[in-house]
């Protein structure tokens, strides 16, 4: 894949966009005509999007997940791809597609996936399955679940396919689409269905079309993700609930013991605090280190959008901290508050920690040291609900579930001569261009190296305010019509 500039310069489609997001008129003829053929579709494009965006794609809804995969079979199939369903017994399908180029000597295969994380409907302003458009700070953004996790970068792809081909212009590349059922649920059979079909998925480069761009809003390329993996822990008190006046001050409060646990683990400015934590962590580069340098300072923006009259990090930037690894509680639960709550000791109390690793380190190493400092706090662990002779017979007892779905993170140098021409295509589509070693999100990317045998590449397109993952999830449509020229360039390299 050696990428010659000067024809990118002439043959990528695309919008140019500044670090604003505001669309403004390339010099290059054919990027201004991919625009144009965006700007000619787009009530189409939008209705075409929506649709997509209205097929449930949740887990729990099997049947919408099928319904998902048939939709963008036949999308594929529309476009002149030879596209099938990659299957095992008991996961979603992998969409795959294939559009063959005769004579080509390499190939680009794209990622990215169709599920979407569960939804609360009560906690939406509108339906999370009805796309629905609304104006915000004067721009157009469409809301709905998956909107900009991950459905975006699919539609983009499709979209760029027939902004080439308007223009009369074919991939010099093969072209490999692989689309995910389950990313959202961590990928437990990806790697399965890669390895069965190793041949089909094998390409010089996956370039992953998920997550979002930088907060400055300028396009990012992203080299590596950090990897992931998490502990449930449980502590227990009485074998039921106690009456709080009864029995307080002499039965163990597990709600007690937990934040005690849990406040040991880090320090006041989020420096972990267990032993061997930051062991093993693999150095920047000089060229990744210069990077993070050049790029945008958004974090006085961020402190203001979130609220925040601190951060935590002991002044160390965001994008320095995302290569390094964290521990974060997602949720914690003992008895009830506000309405539902009684005056009780509860008997457990429970938390969910989600571990993120930088390179160098391995989830199970990781998973360990958190077990062994809950052990040095005076915890008998165990691997199972503990039984009465167990509770018993120890002064404090922790049940810790260890997350076997889980992966380590993977980086790829950005000296080498594929990722130098993923920069140099980008840029000829969309100028400026923001260079992150790391993104803080995770994707199994180490599962799509070992089974494609190949090397990743993230280059995202959704804005970063897209509440992904939670209620209310949208896309603002300008970073859609971005994207489509993005993956047009990416299509377009030889």
């Amino acid at each position: 894949m050696r990428l010659r500039v000067l024809l990118i310069l002439s043959l990528s489609f695309l919008i140019r966009v500044r670090s604003a997001g505001a669309q403004t008129r390339s010099t290059n003829p054919l990027a201004n005509a991919a625009a144009e053929y965006v700007a000619a579709h787009r009530s189409e494009l939008t209705s075409g999007f929506e649709r997509l965006l209205s097929i449930p794609n949740v887990a729990a809804d099997p049947a919408g997940l099928r319904a998902n995969a048939q939709y963008l079979l036949a999308a594929l199939k529309a476009r002149g791809a030879s596209a099938q369903l990659l299957s095992i017994p008991g996961a979603p399908s992998v969409v795959y597609g294939e559009i063959h180029r005769p004579g080509a000597t390499h190939t680009i295969v794209f990622y990215a996936h169709y599920d979407g994380q569960p939804v609360t409907p009560s906690e939406w302003t509108t339906p999370p399955f009805q796309p629905t458009l609304k104006r915000v700070d004067g721009e157009e953004r469409v809301y709905a679940r998956s909107a900009g996790d991950d459905k975006a970068a699919i539609f983009a792809q499709l979209t760029a396919l027939d902004a080439l081909r308007a223009t009369g212009m074919e991939p010099k590349a093969n072209l490999r689409f692989v689309w995910e059922g389950e990313e959202e649920a961590g990928s437990p059979h990806l790697e399965q269905i890669l390895m069965e079909h190793r041949e089909q998925v094998h390409g010089d480069l996956w370039l992953i079309c998920d997550g979002p761009v930088d907060q400055s809003g300028e396009q990012t390329v992203v080299f590596g993700a950090r990897g992931d993996t998490g502990l449930e822990i449980t502590v227990y008190g009485p074998q039921h609930g106690l009456h709080s006046g009864h029995y307080g001050n002499w039965a163990p409060n597990p709600a007690m013991m937990l934040a005690q646990l849990l406040a040991g683990m880090e320090d006041a400015d989020g420096h972990v605090l267990i032993p061997h934590f930051y062991d093993g962590i693999a150095p920047l580069s000089a060229l990744e280190k210069q990077a993070l340098a050049e790029a945008p300072d958004n974090e006085a923006m961020l402190r203001r959008k979130f609220w925040l009259g601190r951060t935590d990090g002991g002044g160390k930037h965001l994008l320095n901290l995302l290569n390094l690894p964290s521990l974060n509680i997602n949720g914690m639960a003992a008895a009830q508050v506000g309405a539902r709550a009684t005056n009780v000791i509860p008997a457990m109390a429970v938390a969910d920690l989600d571990l993120r690793l930088v390179v160098g380190e391995d989830w199970r190493t990781q998973q360990q040291r958190v077990v062994d400092y809950i052990t040095s706090q005076g915890y008998f662990v165990t691997d199972h609900e503990p039984t009465q002779a167990e509770r018993t017979e120890h002064a404090r007892v922790a049940w810790v579930a260890r997350n076997e779905n889980s992966y380590n993170a993977v980086r790829t140098p950005m000296n080498l001569p594929m990722a130098q021409e993923v920069i140099a295509a980008v840029k000829a589509a969309r100028g400026q261009v923001v260079l992150l070693p790391t993104m803080g999100g995770s994707v199994p990317l180490g599962a799509m190296e070992r089974a494609a045998a190949t090397r990743t590449i993230t280059v995202p397109i959704a804005n970063f305010d897209d509440n992904q993952h939670t209620a209310n999830e949208n896309l603002r449509l300008q970073n859609l019509w971005n994207g489509v020229g993005t993956m047009a360039a990416l299509e377009m390299m030889p």
